[in-house]
């Protein structure tokens, strides 16, 4: 146990910025020691706030009670049985390090949230993360065969098994999973690998505007073309990165939308789908550029990597929002996002993973005006009910933590939050595992947030490092 300052310090806040002092961290080493915790706690009624690195942005591993910070960054194990396809792995285990474990033996592990170099599995487990590549290759879910780990009372606890088929009782690994560290403490996992593509195709299209651009993504997906990636960047977003990278990324094209797409698998496939992705962006683009060269795909990619930290040149602070909208509503989406921006005075850029619908929509402010402030909070809630007005989700892969604590209620029923809190209540029924978070309603605009701390992975502030993809 940690009562250093240093140590509070970074256990206080994740990615959200909003900053709670813990009374101390606790890293435990053995499951005996984390097991002997938990008892501890719920006697002296002690808030217990789960961690991996922090990469949340929702404030879900904010200690807003106080309280201990379990901290299971130090269990990194990862073993990759390569008969049966599997990983064997530890909550603190960094996901790009299970990538890059089961690559060396030929599998590959899919989700990849865009933290993936430095986030852990039992955080990416907690949110259910997704990434770029979820409209091919799913979400975190759907690669969970076991999870292993301590109900919030300390009772050792296996929901599923290393099996490829397991029925037997009700099925609380999903429970447990996109829980939010609320509902028990996971310590391992036995995850599901495929095998590793075989060949890659990348290309970047340039469109007019965005509705050109989703046209031509709504006509893919109905000619059943299923890209492992395709991004979608506005025209807010592709103005500010060839701003930053000084200039345009298609000659005698500044101003456009642009769409990044990537098919992999059999090299075959490969070749077949990348001949109707042709035709169609010959017919519907301004131009374009492809490559099957890793090397060369880099390239193409800086766009996607640029923009996201080229949008601080619009306001030096950003509200990343995850939402998620139906085929059907993605125009009406963006064009939401422009009126918002004329009802806020503030940028709206958007980008994301267009072939699920996961899209990344920005408030852009400066943190020290108060009046952007006051439209940035107000943008919010907007934005907030139109998408479920559009039938969409308030998150796709961020989760709820503290910052869309507020947007529950526009999501669920009074009857489903219920049930949600019933299930909370029998699993933890002395209230100490991450507390205060998605059903207690958080107004982030009255708590300061500190924006004096960096992560190695952020993009939230000017000179942090650039994401992967």
């Amino acid at each position: 146990m940690s009562t250093a300052e240093e140590d509070l310090a970074r256990c206080s806040l994740d990615s959200a910025r909003l900053r709670f002092r813990p009374d101390a961290v606790v890293r435990p080493q053995t499951d005996d020691a984390l097991q002997q915790l938990l008892v501890l706690a719920n006697e002296l009624r002690v808030p217990i706030t789960p961690r991996g690195a922090g990469s949340a942005t929702t404030g879900a591993a904010s200690p807003v009670k106080g309280g201990w910070v379990l901290d299971l960054s130090g269990w990194t194990k990862i073993r990759i049985d390569a008969t049966a396809g599997m990983a064997h792995v530890e909550a603190g285990a960094v996901t790009k390090n299970i990538n890059d474990a089961a690559e060396r033996k030929g599998w590959f592990y899919p989700p990849d949230p865009s933290s993936l170099k430095h986030c852990t599995i039992g955080g990416n487990i907690a949110t259910n993360a997704g990434g770029l590549r979820g409209a091919k290759y799913g979400v975190t879910r759907d690669y969970v065969y076991e999870l292993e780990g301590f109900l919030p009372t300390g009772e050792p606890v296996r929901w599923g098994a290393p099996l490829k088929k397991f029925a037997s009782g009700l099925n609380l690994r999903d429970l447990w999973i996109g829980s939010e560290g609320m509902l028990g403490v996971v310590t391992r996992a036995t995850l599901k690998l495929i095998p590793k593509p075989a060949a890659r195709w990348t290309c970047l299209a340039a469109f007019q505007n965005e509705t050109q651009a989703l046209r031509a993504v709504k006509k893919l997906l109905g000619l059943r073309v299923v890209p492992s990636i395709l991004e979608f960047l506005d025209r807010q977003s592709v103005d500010c990165a060839q701003r930053r990278r000084g200039g345009p990324f298609f000659p005698k094209l500044p101003h456009c939308s642009l769409l990044l797409l990537e098919l992999d698998g059999h090299p075959a496939a490969v070749r077949e789908t990348k001949k109707v992705v042709q035709t169609l962006f010959t017919e519907r683009a301004l131009a374009s550029r492809h490559t099957s060269d890793p090397e060369k795909a880099e390239s193409l990619w800086e766009a996607r990597r640029t923009c996201s930290q080229a949008m601080f040149q619009m306001g030096d602070t950003k509200l990343n929002e995850d939402i998620v909208v139906p085929v059907q509503s993605y125009e009406a989406l963006i064009r939401y996002t422009l009126e918002l921006k004329k009802q806020t005075g503030l940028a709206t850029p958007t980008f994301g993973h267009v072939a699920d619908g996961n899209f990344h929509v920005h408030l852009m402010y400066d943190h020290g005006d108060p009046d952007q402030c006051a439209q940035a909070e107000r943008g919010l809630q907007l934005l907030m009910e139109k998408v479920v007005e559009l039938g969409g989700a308030i998150t796709g892969e961020h989760g709820i933590g503290l910052a869309k604590s507020p947007f529950m209620h526009l999501q669920h029923s009074k009857a489903e939050i219920a049930a949600m809190k019933r299930i909370k209540d029998a699993l933890d029924p002395n209230g100490i595992l991450n507390p205060g978070k998605m059903f207690e309603e958080f107004t982030m605009w009255r708590h300061e947030r500190d924006y004096s701390w960096t992560f190695p992975w952020d993009h939230q502030r000017p000179g942090s490092v650039p994401l992967h993809r």
